[in-house]
């Protein structure tokens, strides 16, 4: 590897400057290789920017966990949750498994290299996969969203001069979707609307990630998504903890404020005060690909003949029964910036009841809550039949090999430091989803119609409504704002 180290840090510098305007530097000149592995690209890089690698083991995406600043009932808390000790009802938890090693698949999107719970060291730097994120040519993941193919490196299938020369001023839209495309262990699995159909976008299904090309703005990720000391912005509701919140505001105001011309201008913008921009710009979900609906563990073990929905299997037998959709409209809820969050320990006081893994905060009272689009996400789970949690398991071979229930159950308590009372029982799980991408141009944002006047699409009554507030009056009618 020839690098020359005064080259190196006037590149450093120009590189670290990029984001005020600068073009991305060309690496090519000064990185020659070879490498190994990933780690040698690594300790390259850091010759440089090793202040970016200081700023990037600070943040959610590295360690994965943060202090729960959105979660009700958590504000005060000052202990730190994640992927780490937070589950779920896709694959419920990343670690499931002996030893604390991620299961297969799961978590291997880590930008690092070598992830481990019990081992793993957050301080070593070299451990930074800075390819996942930066690289255009030459790197990609063992399948979706992988660890890195190791065997492809020795046999030059991954060619680490190239990703490394190849480095951008700027993650890619590609670079991003190597893991979020892929979130709950496939293509358009967990947020729907966000897939590998994105890349290839036409304005038509999403304006802002449309190449300019193909009539959309031409925007990636981080356009809206910033990463101010590498901390991207961003609150998922799968998430405890964010940097820092992503708005339709921060683009679409003042002068670049909506409805100027429209001649609703008035009527619209008193929408605003109750809707959000997403609630009639997201008319749709999933309108390229299908996204993943529901998911019965309980079924797992079984011989279920599987069928096929929008060209995705519907059984797995050491997953269990699955249901797709596609293309189709959202469930509405209130949302004022706080989420409600199950977490591994939780009580279940009702067990005939659905338990809400995720879902938003507000109501029609609350004067800072608007109505969102959600996808929604059913399915079962195991219950600890005695404590009265939801139990994790330990899926590699217990019940991906076995088919064994019990002593999958009995060894992710172990892994999870809860104890396991020998029953269990399943129960019904739901999760809320925000929809935040596949922005539709503005001629396909809902019209009165598809609200209002006899229309099904909102369920006024649950929303806490009298009925259709067009001809019952909203909820500010009549009252000081």
């Amino acid at each position: 590897m020839k690098l020359c180290r005064p080259l190196l840090l006037l590149v450093g510098l120009l590189f670290g400057l990029s984001s005020s305007g600068l073009a991305a530097t060309d690496h090519k000149d000064f990185i020659t290789g070879p490498f190994k592995e990933g780690r040698d690209v690594t300790k390259a890089c850091l010759q440089c920017h090793e202040k970016q690698a200081d700023d990037f083991i600070k943040t959610q995406h590295w360690n994965l966990k943060g202090v729960p600043n959105h979660v009700k009932g958590l504000e005060k808390s000052t202990k730190l949750y994640g992927k780490t000790n937070m589950t779920n009802n896709y694959c419920t938890t990343i670690f499931a498994a002996k030893e604390g090693l991620p299961r297969e698949s799961c978590l291997r999107c880590h930008a690092g290299y070598g992830w481990n719970r019990n081992k793993f060291d957050h301080s070593d730097k070299t451990r930074i996969d800075c390819l996942i994120c930066h690289a255009t040519k030459g790197y990609d993941r063992a399948s979706v969203g992988c660890d890195i193919d190791q065997k492809g490196i020795g046999t030059g299938k991954v060619d680490l001069v190239v990703a490394a020369q190849s480095v951008g001023q700027k993650p890619t839209l590609k670079n991003c979707g190597y893991c979020h495309f892929y979130g709950g262990g496939g293509d358009g699995v967990k947020h729907a609307g966000l897939d590998s159909q994105m890349e290839v976008a036409s304005r038509k299904l999403d304006v802002h990630m449309a190449k300019k090309d193909k009539g959309g703005a031409g925007l990636v990720c981080v356009d809206c998504h910033k990463a101010p000391q590498h901390k991207i912005s961003g609150a998922s509701s799968m998430m405890a903890h964010y940097a820092s919140r992503v708005t339709c505001e921060d683009c679409h105001s003042g002068a670049k404020a909506p409805h100027k011309t429209s001649k609703n201008k008035a009527i619209l913008d008193a929408h605003a005060a109750s809707v959000a921009c997403q609630t009639c710009h997201i008319p749709m979900l999933s309108r390229a690909q299908a996204t993943k609906t529901s998911w019965n563990w309980s079924d797992v073990g079984k011989d279920i003949e599987p069928q096929e929905q929008f060209d995705q299997e519907t059984f797995q037998k050491r997953k269990g029964t699955f249901t797709w959709n596609m293309n189709y409209m959202p469930v509405y809820a209130w949302y004022n910036g706080k989420i409600e969050r199950y977490m591994v320990g939780d009580k279940i006081k009702d067990p005939s009841k659905v338990v809400t893994m995720t879902g938003p905060v507000g109501s029609i009272k609350d004067k800072t809550a608007k109505i969102y689009p959600y996808k929604t996400h059913t399915g079962d789970q195991p219950m600890d039949s005695v404590h009265k949690y939801l139990s994790t398991f330990q899926q590699y071979q217990s019940l991906w090999v076995h088919y064994n229930w019990d002593k999958a159950l009995k060894d992710g308590a172990q892994e999870e430091g809860l104890p396991y009372s020998g029953k269990y029982q399943f129960v019904k799980t739901i999760a809320y989803v925000s929809a935040q991408h596949q922005v539709a141009p503005k001629e396909d944002a809902l019209q009165c119609g598809d609200c209002h006047m006899g229309s099904k699409r909102m369920d006024w009554k649950a929303l806490g409504y009298k009925g259709d507030p067009m001809t019952n009056g909203g909820r500010f009618a009549g009252k000081k704002k």
